[in-house]
């Protein structure tokens, strides 16, 4: 035991005998006040008086630094100043040669010099326990002193606070979506209401607390399987079910580069998008990674970047005369397979052919060629396309241009006459007679000046056609020498049938009439015989 609590021990035994038992004559030593609560470093005043029927000595037994202040012919005030811990006091006196004593005990208050919330978590999953730690340095005395866990301005929870420098105080809570942000502090309360002071208080600094919510889900990652060399492809990556979506940190790498992306945040979503360009051949690892808070999900893929030409597709030789025969053929790369339109019977491989006696009617044909190839699970094509070009003379018929045409003056026409061939030959139509040129395109209005008879001729290097043509043009006259024997023909056709008509019916009126004189007679006649046959 220390020497300093020792003597306090010892000075309380002899106050409390003191007390106890009085000196003869019924002497007594008392003291006020005989206990006090004084802030550390300050100063208290203690009156130690005796009863005694004589003449006595007495006085105040203290290492304090004291003063006499005040006496009288049995007490005497002292001042005790700088008094820095709780210490008791002893009023003695010597009365009829015995010694009696009393105790003061001062109890030294001071507030805590230091109190802070310990570090949080950079980041704090959502439901996890969190323990928190409130230090606090020093502050008497202890029995009154406690410390508060403040979430804002609410509290959570109190605790008194313990021996040790610094005292530490433990709190657990489970934090919530909406703490994120939210600040959280600890608060010392000196309560001494009780010994007739007040409630002293003061608050740490305040940390804020970051909550997050990482599902236990991975990313979805979007992306072809198979890609062309050179080609630009997009590539997405998705995650839903983030809190807070926006602090989420998103990262799409292609081999061993990190791809620049565009990342937007929806809810509580998040969508990575990315344009990837690769011009190496093989195989290549893409990662998508979601990182919020201390955790990380991420998905992996593959990627086949592939080299595919199309296939070569040729026709021998490319422009022909008619009725020659062509040869079509279309050629790939090994591992591929071709297929060409209008071959169908031979087995599928790297290279297909085909021969045709072509026609005039096969110009500007195209053949087409698919190559096939598949490539880690999945089926790529190439396409060729190849345009016939056959050599013919002109063609002049029916479809390409009308032998007759019979118009109303006056009305609006397009007058089509074209020549076909290849090369595409010159079309020159020209009057019998004049030799004027037949009107090609619209006619508004048609006049009867351009009607005629025309011959065309189409020519080229490779032939020459001709063909007549007839153009007719109605004036009004012609109208009315083609109408006034039409209605002629009608009224007579008309008279006719009526005519027709009127006597059939009265045939039929007297055929009517014979049947029903015919039945009235074989009535009469079946009648007559029944009377006359006897009963």
């Amino acid at each position: 035991m220390a020497p300093r609590a020792a003597g306090a021990a010892l000075l309380a035994l002899l106050a409390l005998l003191g007390t106890l038992l009085p000196g003869p004559g019924g002497a007594r030593t008392s003291v006020y006040p005989s206990k006090a609560i004084i802030p550390r470093g300050g100063s208290q005043r203690v009156n130690c008086s005796i009863s005694c029927d004589q003449k006595a000595t007495f006085g105040l037994e203290t290492e304090l630094t004291k003063k006499e202040v005040d006496r009288g012919n049995n007490w005497k005030v002292f001042e005790l100043s700088d008094v820095q811990e709780d210490i008791s006091l002893l009023c003695y006196s010597n009365c009829h040669s015995e010694q009696t004593v009393a105790s003061v005990n001062l109890t030294v208050y001071w507030f805590p010099e230091h109190v802070e919330l310990a570090p949080l978590p950079l980041w704090q999953p959502v439901g996890e326990e969190l323990n928190l730690s409130c230090q606090v340095s020093g502050g008497a005395p202890r029995d009154h002193l406690s410390v508060v866990l403040l979430r804002g301005e609410e509290e959570l929870g109190r605790q008194p606070l313990g021996k040790g420098e610094p005292a530490e105080v433990r709190f657990t809570v489970q934090p919530r979506r909406e703490d994120h942000g939210t600040s959280f502090s600890c608060r010392w309360e000196l309560d001494l209401r009780s010994q007739g002071l007040e409630l002293f208080q003061n608050t740490s600094a305040p940390r804020k607390l970051q909550t997050y919510v990482l599902p236990s889900t991975d990313p979805h990652l979007e992306a072809p399987p198979v890609v062309e060399v050179g080609s630009r492809w997009p590539v997405k990556c998705m995650l839903d079910g983030l809190f807070p979506a926006s602090d989420a940190e998103v990262y799409l790498v292609l081999g061993d580069q990190k791809l620049e992306s565009n990342i937007t945040y929806s809810g509580d979503s998040v969508l990575a998008k990315a344009w990837m360009e690769e011009n190496e051949e093989g195989t290549h690892s893409l990662k998508c990674s979601v990182s919020l808070g201390e955790e990380a999900r991420w998905t992996r893929g593959n990627v086949t970047i592939y080299s595919f030409p199309v296939p070569t597709l040729t026709l021998s030789p490319p422009e022909v005369s008619e009725w020659t025969t062509v040869t079509v053929e279309c050629v790939t790369r090994d591992g591929a397979l071709v297929k060409l339109n209008g071959v169908s019977a031979e087995p599928p491989g790297p290279r297909a052919q085909m021969k045709l006696n072509v026609s005039a009617d096969d110009h500007g044909n195209n053949f087409s060629c698919s190559a096939a190839l598949e490539i880690a699970g999945q089926v790529v094509h190439k396409n060729q396309t190849r345009e016939l070009h056959v050599l013919y003379g002109p063609r002049l018929d029916q479809r390409d241009c009308l032998g007759n045409w019979t118009w109303q003056e006056g009305s609006e026409q397009t007058l089509k006459c074209e020549a076909r061939g290849n090369p595409i030959p010159k079309l020159n139509c020209s009057r019998k007679g004049d030799g004027a040129s037949l009107p090609i395109g619209d006619l508004r209005p048609v006049k009867r000046e351009v009607a005629g008879t025309y011959l065309c001729r189409a020519t080229s290097t490779r032939g020459k056609v001709t063909r007549e043509v007839v153009l007719n043009v109605l004036s009004g006259q012609n109208i009315l020498d083609i109408v006034i024997p039409v209605v002629a023909v009608i009224l007579i056709l008309g008279a006719l049938g009526t005519a027709g008509y009127i006597y059939n019916y009265q045939r039929k009126i007297q055929k009517y009439e014979l049947q029903k004189a015919r039945k009235a007679q074989e009535e009469a006649a079946l009648k007559l015989n029944a009377q006359s046959t006897p009963p």
